[in-house]
């Protein structure tokens, strides 16, 4: 009976030590892990990527029609100055009185700024009212080549010739020597050119191209003063401006009737 007593205290005793030691081991397990400290989780910033809205190009508003259509064609024409020898200014005027300022019905349906007619013109045409009805007239298909084909006509026909002997920036003498060619047949198409020019400063267009300043006189005009041309003559000079050749001497001091392509003669006086 003793025996068995003793055997049953030493499994107790050997039971209790292996849970203590469990427990203990546990307690230890807990203390490590207590003791572990946990650290924020730092996240990265984040950087807002602003996306860049395209600037728009601000938008140039011209009360003056005349004023939009200088802008938009202005460069087209200093180039033609550069290649065929044309005062921008002129080509600039002559597009705005044959074109109303873009706005004719030649110019919006045809793209013809210069009112020229067919001839002997093989492309797209238009039919269209002027000296007479239903004229035919040239079409293109951006208004860039009717300013090319401007600057050809000119130079392809000898009647006008003898504009290009004229200096560069003459703008008062092409505005003369285009009606005389016969350009036009308003009288006053010399005149409605010099105004146009004039009063827009069309001439800063030609300035840009030869880099020399024009000492422009605003209270000339075609009447008072004119560029002589190849085939010009004091007689067929007092016949247009309704004077004499003893005047026309007079006022210029000619000792003789020779004239220099190129003379600027006062034809009638203030």
């Amino acid at each position: 009976m003793k025996r068995v007593v003793v055997l049953i205290c030493m499994v107790l005793i050997v039971v209790s030590c292996g849970s203590k030691k469990r427990a203990a081991s546990k307690a230890k397990k807990r203390d490590k892990t207590e003791r572990v400290v946990k650290r924020p989780e730092v996240k990265a910033p984040i950087l807002e990527t602003k996306t860049d809205k395209p600037v728009k190009e601000p938008v140039v508003v011209h009360s003056n029609p005349i004023d939009a259509y200088i802008a938009t064609y202005s460069g087209i024409a200093q180039e033609e100055m550069r290649l065929y020898h044309i005062p921008a200014s002129i080509t600039l005027a002559q597009g705005i009185l044959e074109s109303s300022s873009g706005k004719g019905r030649l110019s919006v349906e045809a793209n013809n700024h210069f009112g020229i007619k067919c001839h002997e013109w093989t492309g797209a045409k238009i039919y269209h009212d002027d000296d007479a009805d239903q004229e035919c007239f040239r079409k293109y298909n951006d208004a860039k080549y009717s300013y090319r084909d401007h600057s050809l006509f000119l130079k392809e026909r000898k009647r006008y010739s003898g504009l290009f002997e004229l200096k560069i920036d003459d703008y008062k003498g092409w505005a003369i020597g285009l009606k005389d060619a016969g350009y036009a047949t308003d009288r006053k198409y010399p005149d409605k050119l010099i105004s146009l020019i004039e009063r827009f400063e069309l001439y800063k267009y030609d300035e840009v191209v030869t880099g020399r300043k024009l000492v422009v006189n605003s209270n000339n005009n075609a009447g008072l003063s004119h560029r002589v041309i190849k085939g010009d003559t004091l007689y067929s000079l007092s016949k247009r401006y309704n004077t004499s050749v003893d005047n026309l001497k007079k006022l210029n001091n000619l000792a003789s009737n020779d004239l220099n392509i190129g003379d600027l003669l006062v034809v009638k006086s203030n």
